[in-house]
């Protein structure tokens, strides 16, 4: 019997020495796929706002961006993960901190090209959204998003990104209609000081956006490559009274001041007799996170004054 014990209890030590090594062979094995999970995830720089926040966006944020410092104020969402490094100005990347980051590919577009240098030997593709002819159509947008998925190994990624933003637009638009059944048409403008303005009109990214919110953009003439007309506060006047205005932020203080001051403003009428909103920055060349951002921003805004209220 006492043999028949020993043997026992040897058994039962060999047999947990055995499982013991074999979880840690298998927790040692999960941690290196994580690894190699992790070291196959392609770091990728773009200098270029709408590249970096759809990216972000997606889950695949980029290791650098520049001017981070003014994100908020220009761009405000995606939130970009503090991980990010700032590489300086967008337009003139700093070499020497570029020249310590792992890069393995530089996403940006033809403004940026000039930087290219600055990578060494590091592959770099552009990718741009913007409308291809006079108006912008959703597939402007999606495409540079298929294209970023493929560049980073991670077609579905940008697929099913794709698939959530309209969704997600979807969504705002049934917020705002719960909200202003009545506001259908709307003019959107950005101040560049009291009296001049840009007015975004079908070539910008407010065309599909808010066409996917069936709702209409107004316009007051033909835009240039950068999706806008430029305008003076006098020319509002020819919106219908049906029209809500948006103001694109930011807007500083003064300029806001010298606004309420001014008399043409006053006679439009806007907050009293014509409707008016104010939202939250968007990047207005940004890519599917900016036509997102903008229906998120729009089903929350405060519209004040008109009929359609």
């Amino acid at each position: 019997m006492t043999t028949l014990k020993w043997f026992a209890l040897t058994l039962c030590l060999v047999l947990t020495a055995c499982n013991s090594q074999t979880s840690t062979q298998t927790t040692a094995t999960s941690e290196s796929e994580a690894e190699n999970s992790h070291s196959d995830r392609m770091n990728i720089v773009s200098p270029d706002w709408g590249n970096a926040a759809t990216l972000t966006a997606m889950g695949h944020a980029p290791i650098a961006t520049g001017d981070i410092r003014v994100w908020d104020r220009w761009v405000g969402s995606p939130k970009l993960p503090t991980s990010i490094t700032d590489l300086g100005i967008r337009y003139q990347p700093n070499a020497e901190l570029i020249a310590q980051l792992p890069v393995d590919m530089v996403i940006d577009n033809y403004f940026y090209e000039h930087a290219r240098n600055l990578y060494g030997d590091v592959p770099a593709e552009s990718v741009m959204s913007a409308a291809k002819g006079e108006t912008s159509t959703w597939a402007d947008y999606t495409e540079p998003t298929r294209k970023l998925g493929m560049l980073i190994d991670n077609p579905k990624m940008a697929e099913d990104y794709i698939v959530q933003s309209q969704k997600d637009i979807q969504l705002a638009s049934q917020q705002l209609q719960q909200r202003y059944p009545k506001a259908k048409k709307f003019a959107v403008v950005q101040f560049a000081d009291a009296n001049n303005m840009r007015m975004y009109v079908a070539n910008s990214l407010f065309q599909p956006a808010l066409e996917q919110m069936d709702r209409e953009l107004v316009v007051l003439g033909k835009g240039n490559q950068w999706g806008f007309v430029p305008i003076r506060m006098g020319d509002l006047a020819q919106l219908d009274d049906e029209t809500c205005l948006l103001i694109i932020d930011p807007l500083s203080p003064i300029t806001r001041a010298e606004i309420d001051d001014s008399l043409i403003w006053q006679r439009l009428g806007y907050g009293k007799t014509r409707c008016v909103g104010e939202l939250p920055p968007v990047w207005i060349y940004g890519g599917m996170s900016s036509l997102v951002s903008l229906a998120d921003n729009l089903s929350a805004v405060s519209l004040k004054g008109g009929e359609v209220l």
